[in-house]
Formats: C-alpha cells, sequence, structure tokens
C-alpha cells in the first residue's frame, strides 16, 4: 500500500459521517493535492446541478495532474465513473464526465499531467516523471482522490465504482486492473492501446513502407476498390451477404487482384503500393496487421492509414511523436533512420515497465470480484483488432480458460471502426455510463454481471442510418457474442433483425 493511501486513509478518520457542503471542499486537505477550485452548479440543457471540485496532484516535483470531479447535487446512483482518455491526453474529458453525470454517477477526469493535443508528445521530451504520469499513475491518483472527495461531500464511499474507456482509454482500463485492482469493480476497456510500445513500433513501419518509397504510397482514392475486393473475398464467409466480415480472421483475401495491369487508376494498385498494404495487412514481427473490410469507411483508413496526403496519418503521427519525445529523447529523430528490431528493444526497454498494459496475470483483480469487458472492432484502422485476441489468450494461458471465464468477457464488433462507426451494427452504449437494458448496453452488463454475477454472452448492437444521430433511422441489429463463438445467421427471416442469429463457433478455422 503506498504512503499517499495510507494517508488518505488516515485522512478518512478526520472525516465527519454528515456530508460537507461543496464550497467547503475548497479547504479539503489531502496528501500532495491542492483543490483549487469547488463550486455548485445549477443545472444547465447537457447536465443536471452538481458540485465541482478542480485540483492538482503533484505526486513528484515535475508532477501536475489536473482533474475534475462532478458530484451530482441531486440523485445520486451512489457509484462513481472514472473517465479515461484519448490519444496522448492531455485535456480534461468533458463529454464523457458530462454522460456520466446525466447518468447519476460521481464522476472524474484527469489530463494525465499535462496539456496538449491528442497527437502530440513534446510534453514528454526529458520529462520522465510525466510519461509516468501518463502511462499508469495520473488515473490511479484521480481514482484514490475522486473517491475520498464524493466521500466528503456525501458522507459515505461510492457502493461500486467503474471505468469505461476506449484506446489509450482502453489501456489506461487494463492498467488499473493489472496495476491497481483495488480501484474499480468494473472495468470496461474498449480497442484497448496497451501493446503501447509495439503498437507505435508498428505505426513507424507502416509509415516507412508506405512512405519511404514515395511510389508505395495509396492514396485515399483507391481505399474503395481495396474495400470492395475484400469484400467480395470475404463478405459471403459468414453465410450473409451484408457490406461486412463477420470474422476477419477467416478471411483470406490476396490483394494481388487488384494490381495494375495497364495505366494506373484508383481503381487498382501499382507493384510498390500493393507491397505496401500487404504490409499493412500483415503487420510486422512485433505486432499484428489490419484486418481486411472496411478500409474506405469514414473514419478508417483514411484517417488513420493513408491520410489526406503523405505523412499527414494519424499513425505517422503518433509513431513519430513516440519515438521523438518518449524513446529518444531528440526532436530530431527521423524516420527514414528506423529498425524495426533495434527501436522496439530501445523502446521497450526504456518504456515497457511504464506504458504497456499487457501483464496476463489478473488474479488479484480477480480476487476481489473485479469483472472485467474488453471489446474491440474488427475495422479498426488505429489499433488492429487481433491485438485483443492476443491479450485475451495471453490472459486464459496464464490463468486456465475456466478461470478467465469467470471474470473476463471478449466481444469483437464485426465492421466497427475505432471506437465507434462503421459498416457493422455499432452501437451498444460503449461511448458512456450504464443506461437502458443490460441486454444493450455494455456498461449495464458490466453493472448486471458485478451486482448479480449474471456473465454477458451477446450483447444486441446496433446500426443507425446515421451514426451520428441517436435518433436516426434504426436499420441493422446485431448479436455481439462472447468470444470465440459469433453471430451466426439461423437461415430464416431477415438478416437485419438481431433474433435470427444464435451466437456459435465459426464454420471454419482461422487461415
Amino acid at each position: 500500500m503506498t504512503l499517499r493511501i495510507v494517508s488518505i486513509l488516515l485522512a478518512f478518520c478526520g472525516l465527519l459521517s454528515a456530508a460537507q457542503t461543496c464550497e467547503s471542499l475548497a479547504t479539503f486537505a489531502l496528501p500532495a493535492t491542492t483543490i483549487t477550485l469547488a463550486e455548485s452548479v445549477l443545472a444547465a440543457a447537457d447536465r443536471p446541478a452538481h458540485c465541482r471540485v478542480l485540483g492538482v496532484i503533484k505526486p513528484t516535483e515535475d508532477s501536475s495532474i489536473q482533474f475534475e470531479i462532478w458530484m451530482p447535487s441531486a440523485g445520486w446512483n451512489g457509484k462513481f465513473q472514472g473517465v479515461g482518455n484519448g490519444g496522448y491526453a492531455g485535456s480534461i474529458n468533458h463529454p464523457d464526465m458530462s454522460a456520466a453525470l446525466t447518468s447519476g454517477y460521481a464522476t472524474a477526469s484527469t489530463d494525465t499531467g499535462h496539456q496538449g493535443g491528442g497527437t502530440d508528445a513534446g510534453w514528454a521530451l526529458s520529462h520522465p516523471d510525466k510519461i509516468v504520469d501518463f502511462g499508469h499513475r495520473a488515473i490511479h491518483e484521480m481514482t484514490v482522490t475522486a473517491k475520498t472527495v464524493t466521500r466528503a461531500f456525501y458522507g459515505e464511499m461510492p457502493r461500486r465504482s467503474y471505468f469505461n474507456s476506449c484506446s489509450n482509454g482502453g489501456r489506461q482500463a487494463l492498467m488499473e486492473a493489472q496495476r491497481y485492482p483495488d480501484d474499480y469493480d468494473g472495468i470496461v476497456a474498449g480497442a484497448p492501446a496497451n501493446y503501447w510500445t509495439h503498437l507505435l513500433t508498428n505505426a513507424v513501419w507502416d509509415s516507412v513502407a508506405t512512405l519511404a518509397d514515395k511510389a508505395a504510397y495509396i492514396s485515399s482514392k483507391k481505399l474503395p476498390a481495396i474495400e470492395a475486393a475484400a469484400l467480395a473475398a470475404c463478405d459471403s464467409n459468414d453465410g450473409v451477404k451484408d457490406g461486412v466480415i463477420e470474422d476477419p480472421s477467416h478471411c483470406h483475401f490476396d490483394p494481388s487482384i487488384l494490381q495494375c495491369r495497364e495505366a494506373e487508376t484508383d481503381r487498382c494498385l501499382t507493384a510498390p503500393q500493393l507491397s505496401a498494404l500487404k504490409i499493412l495487412y500483415a503487420g510486422s514481427a512485433k505486432f499484428p496487421g489490419y484486418a481486411p473490410g472496411g478500409e474506405a469507411e469514414p473514419g478508417g483508413w483514411a484517417a488513420w492509414i493513408t491520410g489526406a496526403a503523405p505523412e499527414q496519418s494519424l499513425m505517422y503521427a503518433f509513431g513519430t511523436q513516440f519515438f521523438k519525445n518518449m524513446v529518444f529523447d531528440n526532436a530530431a529523430w527521423d524516420y527514414h533512420s528506423y529498425n524495426i528490431d533495434r527501436d522496439t528493444r530501445a523502446a521497450d526497454d526504456k518504456l515497457a515497465p511504464i506504458l504497456n498494459a499487457t501483464n496476463p496475470d489478473l488474479s488479484r483483480f480477480k480476487a476481489r470480484g473485479g469483472k472485467l469487458i474488453v471489446y474491440h472492432g474488427w475495422s479498426d484502422a488505429a489499433i488492429p483488432a487481433s491485438n485483443a485476441l492476443d491479450y485475451y489468450g495471453s490472459v486464459s494461458a496464464k490463468m486456465g480458460a475456466k478461470q478467465t471465464a469467470q471474470f473476463f468477457r471478449l466481444f469483437m464488433v464485426p465492421g466497427m471502426q475505432h471506437c465507434g462507426g462503421g459498416a457493422g451494427p455499432n452501437e451498444f452504449g460503449q461511448s458512456g455510463p450504464a443506461s437502458g437494458d443490460a441486454d444493450h448496453n455494455i456498461g449495464a452488463a458490466l453493472e448486471r454481471w458485478v451486482d448479480q454475477g449474471t456473465a454477458p454472452e451477446k450483447i444486441i448492437a446496433t446500426k443507425r442510418k446515421d451514426d451520428r444521430n441517436p435518433k436516426s433511422e434504426l436499420v441493422r441489429t446485431r448479436p455481439l457474442c462472447a468470444y470465440p463463438l459469433m453471430a451466426r445467421y439461423k437461415g430464416q427471416g431477415s438478416t437485419d433483425d438481431a433474433a435470427n442469429f444464435n451466437c456459435a463457433k465459426s464454420a471454419k478455422p482461422p487461415l
């Protein structure tokens, strides 16, 4: 138990059983923490009335972990919801805090110890303590502080605590389960970037493949042809032709059929482009590649992999920022000098213990009754989906399949892009706290599992005509099945209705 946690526990002895007023929290004393604001906020259109507490935590001299805590003025559900961050963090996640507050939770978010844009890691240059804060310390410190302040405000601790986040937030989620298992009763980790050093090693590997030779660059204009060829090869493998590859691990797609036979057009690939595409699908010796299907969807390859022009993709930014500012402490580092074996080793030696959430031993989390759900979209263009399968497999191998099934579920989402969107049913409550019934909402399914012991075996996902509008026309529902099962059509009824599908083993072995 850390000295800080002991100090906070001792501070509990000085708390009155009666709740404190919001404004009185401005003078609430906690170790290495300064409360900078405590104010009552009136109800507004997007959030109910609440107590807002701001502060900064300084576990080291170079730390400056900014945090916010929001607590409902009335109607608290007795629970706490921790909120994570995407990318390199750098700001408080107000949208997810609003969703949690509206659902009755006390909630908190942190900038993880620095301020900046989501693709900017310049703050990390020559600041090792800030990297530790980003890596794992800030979320834990925020959580301990927020639950303590919640007790001070309401006069009692939250009866349950949950964490639900995606991408880097998914990495934060798994880090909490592995390193700080007492923080949360239930955790949802979406598309986790948990193998951080190898994910960003692979990002530079892909950048070299598509950019080192100018002729190898794949314009986003070619993505529709690539997606069409992948769907033609594998869409019907599951018995339903619906524009979605149900399980790309069973897809054998040879992109060589796209090679230009005559003059180059947007409907074909040159030999250098074809070689680069094969590398993107294959991955490297350090990390898996991308699954076929969904290449041309909004929020897909055009944003993450190809970019609007060379050196403008999100993964190029993440990868080069990582090696410049975290690995080599050299803002002038050039990806043309990249060597995958040497530079992966450098990244792992320096940063794997700080940034990677790959520990398969979740026995402490399981022993205290914790429940974990991981989900990942098969068409994710940021973090290859097979990474989630690899982590689930490592936990099963370490703890045994039966033991793993008692506390861990994995849901693979066909056709979904990074954390949402995509051609398949992609809405199942993953973007906020528990809301609605547990058969359609992953947060509610987690809470039912924690409270009632009912493990989720399937969750019904929806697809709307406009993914950005929750009131848009509903066009499809489909069950998401707990891995290794997948949705199989019964053979009768509409293929747009989840009721006409069962969860079953795949009919074909992986290729």
